[in-house]
């Protein structure tokens, strides 16, 4: 089932040098950036597209990671969409550091869910807010890159932007 965005989100269009991507925000917060058309794409059907502040600053804010100056990202997130244990999986991706991966396993254990690794998974899967809440530094126990919901290439290429030194 998709992700329903409330009534009041603004929508946005961005296009990141990994492709386009849509921001979704409200004067509460953040609440999604997706590629487009990738794995958990939510229904946007209906909602206005017109930039909103909070869009606008998380797409400077996106701009400036890609280039290579920010490695944090500092925006009011809004991710009342989710259940009380992926928001608890979300808020645990936000202390992996840049430049750093954890296994699903290990994410598991932070959160005091050790045995419930398929869960933090697929929590990790649906995250509505790509790159910022940084779920592509969550990799297979073996170190192996596995699961993104906007695809392995973009995976990859973003561990690779956090490996560079500013």
């Amino acid at each position: 089932m998709p992700l329903t965005l409330p009534a009041t989100a603004r929508l946005s269009h961005w296009g990141s040098p990994l492709g386009p991507m849509v921001l979704a925000g409200h004067d509460a917060g953040l609440l999604g950036i997706w590629f487009e058309q990738q794995k958990h794409y939510p229904a946007l059907d209906g909602l206005p597209i017109d930039s909103h502040p909070t869009t606008r600053e998380a797409q400077a804010q996106l701009a400036a990671y890609f280039a290579g100056e920010r490695t944090h990202f500092a925006l009011t997130l809004d991710l009342s969409t989710g259940t009380a244990f992926q928001q608890s999986v979300w808020q645990a991706l936000m202390a992996i550091p840049c430049g750093l991966t954890i296994s699903y396993a290990a994410l598991s254990q932070q959160i005091g869910k050790p045995s419930a690794v398929r869960a933090v998974a697929a929590a990790v899967g649906r995250n509505p807010v790509s790159i910022v809440l940084p779920c592509h530094r969550v990799v297979g126990s073996n170190g192996s890159l596995t699961g993104y919901a906007g695809g392995l290439e973009r995976k990859a290429a973003l561990l690779n932007l956090e490996q560079r030194k500013p």
